[in-house]
């Protein structure tokens, strides 16, 4: 399976930070989104990342350039229909993304690899609304997308070792470390983490802690490099409460239930940095706590 061209539905955090990598790796990108605003913002964002890391002398100034002129960016669905790999990158909504693979799939060639980017979403269930279960799989990036060295690879039930080891191959073309984790609830890394951030809430919600001192004793007395709340921010707390929700569904067990303050940061829109305000207020000169 060889794959060159690489389709991305969904330019958002996410998908743009794919893009960025694919194409400094030397693959043709095709980058899909439809709302043309935010394919602006993303091709901005884009060719500012390059920048910042031609800058700072992680990345050649020619490759730079080259990077740029790979990836093509369009509202339009049928431009992806020459890609080898595609990788789905939309909200975190079981429905929304069993949508975008009907919807591609007709445009496809049969050999044509489908991965998601979910972080919680069974790969086997998405996988079954497909025409190739063989060849569907999950592909789990870290946020930020471009510093961030792991990535997730999951196999659906039905997921052929041919395929895997295609995948595999990409992601080691990428220059990152791809760990393998089987098709159960939120995964390996957000099994982990999303239950550590929701501890983390609680215990702002029971009063334990302030946002800001939960914050700091995190970093200070266990190393994290970012707070559990100020985290949630980053990743989105509509993200966090998704993770939960299938942690809690899957799994069924009363210690994945989602804090209820988390769910009503997210019905008041609260959602993070993406929306200004969660966790942090992000409106002002600098964050400040909201609890």
């Amino acid at each position: 399976m060889a794959i060159s061209t690489v389709g991305i539905i969904g330019a958002g955090q996410m998908g743009k930070g794919i893009a960025q990598v694919f194409a400094i790796a030397g693959f043709d990108v095709i980058l899909h989104d439809n709302s043309t605003d935010v394919i602006a913002t993303a091709k901005g964002d884009i060719a500012d990342g390059l920048a910042k890391a031609a800058m700072h002398d992680d990345l050649a100034t020619e490759t730079q350039s080259a990077a740029l002129g790979r990836i093509t960016a369009t509202d339009a669905l049928a431009d992806l229909a020459s890609s080898d790999l595609i990788i789905e990158t939309a909200i975190e909504s079981e429905s929304v993304k069993q949508a975008i693979f009907r919807e591609v799939i007709p445009l496809l060639s049969a050999d044509t690899i489908l991965a998601s980017n979910t972080s919680s979403i069974s790969i086997t269930r998405l996988a079954a609304g497909t025409d190739r279960p063989e060849k569907f799989m999950g592909m789990h990036f870290m946020n930020p997308v471009p510093r961030m060295q792991l990535v997730e690879l999951i196999r659906g039930i039905a997921t052929s070792e041919t395929t895997f080891d295609a995948v595999k191959a990409v992601i080691l073309k990428l220059g990152k470390v791809p760990v393998a984790a089987e098709d159960f609830p939120a995964f390996a890394v957000n099994r982990i983490l999303m239950p550590m951030i929701n501890e983390a809430i609680y215990t702002v919600y029971e009063g334990v802690g302030t946002v800001e001192s939960i914050d700091i004793s995190m970093k200070l007395g266990a190393h994290h490099p970012m707070g559990p709340l100020e985290l949630a921010d980053f990743i989105g707390l509509d993200i966090c409460l998704a993770n939960m929700n299938a942690l809690d569904k899957g799994l069924a067990d009363n210690k994945y239930r989602p804090c209820p303050l988390l769910t009503k940061y997210v019905e008041a829109g609260w959602l993070g940095r993406k929306s200004g305000r969660g966790f942090y207020d992000y409106r002002g000169e600098k964050p400040v706590p909201t609890r």
